[in-house]
């Protein structure tokens, strides 16, 4: 992989495109305390007309949410995407998508499903945010938002601190990511070269041994042998069925992990439920995996 092109820092005033590629939108509180919270920023925040679409589980169907990440792309004055929610459905737009040329890039902010958005627009040179979506962001901490902050604005971003396996230290290309979704995109035109990389992982609702299979198709596909360290945020509600015996996740994590050589840092603070600080795609990273920190290098 190849370091990722940053779209130019914001400034009050931006224009700031709102898509659902994914799943439809059940939360507007969230959704309005969200855009809101941009809106107190000084940017001004353009609703698509697709946003609010409905087609089963989906924001409307894949035509509708393809055109309105198209247009906001398209649009000069456009200086992002925000994406308003997760769920499903962003794989399903890349079927028969081209990237739009773009000088300069936008930037695009998601995670948990926004992953196939994330990675795919990594393949092509440029880099997005993994980070809060609209509903989530009104649940984060004063110093998360800080953070995002910050990152738009051009600025060195302060380390992150977890829990460090051992395994030395480790530079690379950050490269985060939702399990299940990265591991959908194995074999695909949108999975990044993962030589020279730090793999940042997190997941949600998985079960112990859901978890094992994924990393285990990891493993045995060779990919985990690619890497130069990996990350790991939360992985909230994995906890198998009450009366059914199992691991727990944090003993798949060690087991799956712990052994390929690499520095390992887990409990850092991204993820689902709970604090998600961003992290920027495919920018220069190091990973310590002595004292558990993840830094951002400029």
């Amino acid at each position: 992989m190849q370091p990722c092109q940053l779209p130019p820092p914001l400034q009050p005033g931006d224009s700031l495109w709102v898509i659902l590629p994914s799943g439809a939108l059940r939360e507007h509180d969230r959704f309005n305390q969200g855009v809101d919270l941009w809106r107190s920023q000084g940017y001004r925040v353009v609703l698509s007309a697709e946003y609010d679409q409905r087609w089963g589980y989906l924001a409307g169907t894949d035509a509708q949410r393809r055109a309105a990440l198209d247009q906001g792309l398209r649009q000069p004055d456009i200086r992002g995407i925000l994406c308003g929610r997760g769920g499903y459905g962003g794989t399903r737009l890349l079927e028969q998508w081209q990237w739009p040329p773009q000088d300069p890039p936008k930037w695009i902010l998601g995670f948990s499903d926004v992953t196939s958005l994330l990675w795919s627009y990594a393949c092509q040179g440029l880099a997005g945010v993994h980070g809060p979506v609209l509903t989530t962001l009104g649940q984060e901490p004063d110093w998360a938002l800080h953070r995002l902050w910050t990152l738009l604005a051009g600025r060195p971003l302060p380390p992150l601190t977890g829990l460090g396996w051992g395994g030395g230290i480790a530079e690379g290309l950050l490269l985060p990511c939702n399990l299940t979704v990265a591991t959908h995109l194995l074999g695909t035109p949108w999975m990044p070269d993962l030589s020279n990389v730090i793999l940042a992982l997190e997941d949600v609702g998985e079960a112990p041994y859901r978890i094992d299979r994924m990393l285990t198709h990891w493993r045995t596909s060779g990919r985990l042998q690619q890497v130069r360290g990996i990350a790991l945020g939360r992985f909230s509600r994995c906890e198998a069925p009450e009366g059914i015996a199992s691991f727990t996740v944090e003993s798949v994590l060690r087991d799956r992990l712990a052994d390929l050589g690499i520095p390992v840092v887990s409990d850092l603070p991204f993820g689902h439920d709970g604090v998600n600080a961003v992290l920027p795609v495919g920018q220069r990273a190091r990973l310590d995996g002595n004292h558990g920190t993840l830094e951002v290098l400029t």
